[in-house]
């Protein structure tokens, strides 16, 4: 009876002790994966308040569109602003609460606070462009797989878990 019940509590410990490496090994990333595969594309550090852009060309006008995101505390992708060179069809008139043209004709939307938990997309090596944070390029449209659906999201990267999709 001493040996079993040393043993379970060797077993509690142990797991217990392999819960909190998991937990104290946890990082937050920024990944970008494939919705099917989970096949994981890009992977690199993130944190509250980094800055995330993501450009890409409108499907039926063929202009570039630029949006302008911050991570906040709970990993979350808040769309700050958004930039284009004109109007036109599914294009907003009225995000933000701040709007200007700059002097190379960009009409910018500022101060829209639209949360995203994640993004899903279908990559295109034309329509995706740049995506970068904190102004480093991590991936483009052409790094990507052709017409694969892929997510972007922030999320955990723990010990035992390291390729796991969910936050």
């Amino acid at each position: 009876m001493k040996k079993t019940a040393a043993a379970l509590c060797a077993a509690i410990v142990l797991i217990a002790g392999l819960w909190v490496l998991n937990e104290l090994s946890a990082q937050t990333v920024l990944r970008i994966y494939d919705y099917e595969t989970k096949e994981i594309y890009v992977e690199v550090p993130a944190k509250e308040g980094d800055k995330l852009f993501f450009g890409w060309i409108h499907s039926w006008e063929k202009i570039p569109w630029h949006e302008y995101y911050h991570i906040d505390a709970n990993g979350d992708l808040i769309l700050d602003m958004i930039a284009y060179p004109a109007f036109g069809a599914g294009i907003p008139e009225n995000k933000g609460t701040e709007v200007w043209i700059d002097d190379d004709g960009m009409i910018y939307m500022n101060n829209i606070g639209q949360v995203f938990h994640e993004f899903t997309w279908i990559n295109s090596h034309f329509a995706t462009r740049d995506i970068a944070l904190n102004d480093v390029v991590i991936a483009t449209g052409e790094t990507l797989p052709e017409h694969t659906r892929v997510n972007l999201v922030v999320t955990k990267r723990r010990f035992f878990d390291g390729k796991g999709t969910g936050k």
